[in-house]
């Protein structure tokens, strides 16, 4: 049985404990002898809740549990040369074994992988016969112990409080763990880079070329042979964000100032949710409008009054980078102008201010922290973003601060170390990951910067 049945066959025991709990004690209180502590749904709530979320936690670490087993037991099937396994030439032999249960054949695999392949089909039926009956079992129990607890008296409503309290905190505990797994990962790859390349070189320097490998490249620091200097991604990742910023910034805030104070409902109707269609489109066809459209154009402009352009720049990908992120900037500055209390913008009437000036100096200032957080939002769309700078600037990774040249970024580059088959112990491979451990330093000091700002006006204005 597929996880997607069991787990579907445990929400339907689910609904029926739930039937059962409320058909319960309605029909208690339709004897007129009983009072209810809670609402008889939340009897419901709390059968169906035990009933439930045991066992669908119990089938994920089930699920995750046997695969981690096989791959321990299927080592006995190993034959005696191929007990010492590094962890590569391990993930091969796993590999092949996969092919066999997949029944997925290149060429004549060994006897032994045959073997494997074959024992671990018969533990995956096995395993999945065992989690089937414990699943159904554990969810029929816990219904049945809920039920039996259900009683006029039984606090059900703080039962049901309880349990999404910890649903909550449970998930607050996954986003934080995830977080955390993410930066240590990073971190750990990024201090195998820095054995292999000094930190000051990396940080500091000024060329960026990870296409040829030297022998002897660890620490030399020897011109000629690879260089991995991150200096000349993150300026050309700032100045196509600084271009976004400048179109986006702007033209998304003025919309938001419009919107929100000075359209009639159907103007508002129509307008923002047009503006906020901006934010659906693929950023695919983002870069093919700057590569087909924006970037000639922009050629053509500047070649028109006298100067060199790229034909791949900086320019034509932060133009259409600054479209694709206006929605961020105007309809979360749209809602935060709408949240400013109605109070502050009467004060400034009664002491005869203009609709400009109630604007300018009232609700703008009182709205400031949720307009820096759509625009640290924007900020960091913007740094993220890969296929439009792809498409429409370029890889090449030049120090230049002019918008008219061809510039790459840090995300770009990422993408492009590690598409295809790399090897992991390789400084242009664990490059990627030292660009991405820098990347999470900056994008945290922004957020700093940030929550620094809203803390400063948010005491002002609460």
């Amino acid at each position: 049985m597929s996880m997607s049945s069991l787990a579907l066959i445990v929400l339907v025991i689910g609904a029926g404990y739930f039937y059962l709990a409320q058909r319960a004690v309605l029909l208690l209180r339709s004897t007129g002898q009983h009072r209810l502590h809670s609402l008889p749904h939340y009897y419901g709530y709390w059968a169906a809740a035990v009933a439930v979320l045991p066992a669908l936690l119990l089938l994920l670490i089930l699920s995750i549990a046997d695969d981690i087993v096989f791959k321990i037991m299927v080592r006995d099937f190993y034959p005696p040369d191929q007990q010492n396994l590094d962890s590569v030439s391990e993930a091969i032999v796993l590999a092949k074994i996969m092919n066999v249960v997949k029944g997925i054949q290149f060429g004549s695999p060994d006897a032994w992988v045959i073997a494997a392949g074959e024992a671990w089909i018969q533990w995956t039926e096995t395993s999945r016969q065992l989690i089937s009956v414990i699943v159904i079992g554990v969810s029929l129990l816990g219904g049945l112990f809920a039920y039996r607890k259900v009683s006029p008296e039984f606090r059900s409503r703080n039962a049901v409080e309880r349990i999404i309290l910890w649903v909550l905190g449970l998930s607050s505990t996954v986003a934080i763990l995830t977080t955390i797994g993410i930066v240590l990962s990073v971190l750990f790859e990024s201090i195998r880079f820095f054995k292999l390349v000094p930190p000051t070189e990396f940080i500091f320097g000024l060329t960026w070329n990870p296409q040829f490998e030297g022998a002897e490249r660890a620490g030399s620091g020897q011109m000629g042979l690879a260089t991995y200097g991150m200096v000349p991604l993150f300026v050309g990742t700032l100045l196509i964000s600084v271009v976004a910023l400048t179109v986006a910034v702007p033209v998304g805030l003025f919309a938001a100032i419009y919107l929100a104070e000075y359209a009639n409902n159907t103007v508002r109707g129509v307008v923002k949710p047009l503006l906020e269609i901006l934010a659906g489109v693929p950023t695919v066809v983002y870069g093919f409008f700057a590569a087909l459209t924006v970037a000639p154009l922009v050629r053509g402009a500047g070649e028109s009054i006298g100067l060199t352009v790229a034909s791949e720049s900086a320019m034509a990908a932060g133009l259409v980078m600054g479209v694709m992120i206006i929605p961020f900037v105007s309809s979360l500055s749209d809602d935060v102008i709408n949240a400013v209390p109605q109070s502050l913008r009467d004060a400034a009437y009664g002491l005869g201010s203009t609709k400009s000036e109630t604007v300018r100096q009232v609700i703008l200032p009182a709205a400031l922290p949720g307009i820096v957080a759509a625009v640290i939002l924007a900020v960091s769309r913007a740094i993220g973003e890969t296929m439009i700078v792809v498409m429409a600037a370029g890889l090449a990774a030049n120090l230049s601060f002019n918008p008219l040249d061809a510039v790459t970024t840090v995300t770009s580059q990422i993408v492009t170390i590690l598409v295809g088959d790399q090897e992991f112990e390789s400084a242009k491979t664990l490059a990627a990951f030292a660009l991405a451990l820098m990347l999470i330093i900056i994008t945290l000091g922004l957020n700093f910067f940030a929550l620094q700002i809203v803390k400063k006006y948010r005491e002002q204005y609460d």
